[in-house]
């Protein structure tokens, strides 16, 4: 048996993440391997309700460490009932955001550190992490633009922050990339799509070969 790899896809609003997971599916798919898409929060029946519950409504809806504690329990759901079980069978799982971004999107108020939302990770998911992650990049001006377009001015509560806050999780998915370059993959997103499925797929050879 072959094995099994989780990939995530991480950026801010708009930069096309979405978009990748399908794409680098079916390249991997056209390879003969079983990929799975999927999305955080979300995934599993369960993981979809914590969904519901922690993007619908006003931005003060929860405080920061219940949503990091939302997240997090949506992520064990996640982890236990469809990534890890897809990767024994050696199948390759793609999901749409993974623990990055609550690293990312839950520090940025300053109410939780890295390491808090790291030992919740390590409680709810025994620490699990992606084998690649790419952060897929775009300046910020074409990134809202995109966002706006597809929300069409029904963003959920956390894509709605301001700009200060998005900048702000942009600044800290590229440190990320600095500080783990062997896991995770700053890709320019400013690319013709083609481009960017190829450019996911070179930084994948290590995983493919």
């Amino acid at each position: 048996m072959t094995n099994g790899r989780f990939i995530s896809l991480e950026g801010g609003e708009g930069t096309g993440k979405s978009t990748q997971a399908k794409a680098l599916g079916a390249a991997l798919e056209a390879r003969g391997l079983t990929a799975h898409l999927t999305r955080e929060p979300g995934g599993t029946p369960g993981a979809e309700t914590i969904r519901q519950l922690l993007l619908s409504g006003h931005d003060d809806k929860w405080n920061m460490r219940t949503e990091a504690m939302l997240f997090a329990a949506a992520r064990a759901e996640h982890c236990a009932t469809l990534i890890k079980p897809a990767i024994a069978r050696g199948d390759w799982v793609i999901c749409d955001r993974f623990i990055d971004s609550s690293r990312a999107y839950q520090t940025v108020s300053g109410v939780l550190g890295d390491d808090d939302i790291m030992k919740i990770h390590q409680v709810g998911s025994d620490g699990f992490m992606p084998d690649r992650t790419f952060i897929l990049d775009l300046p910020e001006d074409i990134a809202a633009r995109r966002a706006n377009a597809r929300d069409r001015g029904d963003s959920d509560r956390i894509g709605g922050r301001d700009s200060g806050y998005h900048s702000a999780v942009m600044a800290n998915f590229r440190r990320y990339a600095t500080e783990e370059p062997t896991r995770v993959k700053l890709i320019d997103a400013s690319a013709a799509p083609d481009a960017i499925t190829s450019a996911l797929l070179d930084n994948l050879a290590d995983l493919l070969s």
